[in-house]
């Protein structure tokens, strides 16, 4: 059975960090394009950053240079290290696969998690 579990989110002040961790069962995280979707309250569903079987990485360009997508193989994790957060990167944070633009303009997920929480503020 397929499961996503997202862990790592919180409250953290401007310029602070935080890592998000995906717990997979199911099927290997190599074996899939991974994705780090957000919806902050009252927005669509966005685009994060992904990471491709063979290892590499995309990201939106509001975090590129900030945020980065891995793996953990041996936990079969799906990670994203967020440096430098802003007000405007507060929202519920989802991984997911077979994941999709919408002809609406909104990201959309075949399977994801329940979400981790960010809240960024002083």
């Amino acid at each position: 059975q397929v499961q996503l579990v997202e862990s790592g989110g919180g409250l953290v002040q401007p310029g602070g960090s935080l890592q998000l961790s995906c717990a997979i069962s199911g099927f290997r995280v190599e074996t899939h394009w991974m994705y780090w979707v957000r919806r902050a309250p009252g927005k669509r569903l966005e685009f994060v950053s992904l990471i491709t079987q063979d290892g590499g990485a995309r990201y939106d360009e509001s975090v590129e240079g900030r945020f980065t997508i891995s793996r953990d193989s041996a936990k079969n994790a799906l990670l994203l290290q967020m440096n430098g957060l802003k007000p405007e990167d507060s929202a519920m944070y989802y991984c997911g696969y077979d994941c999709w633009m919408t002809t609406q303009g909104t990201y959309q997920c075949a399977y994801k998690g329940q979400g981790t929480q960010v809240t960024v503020s002083s």
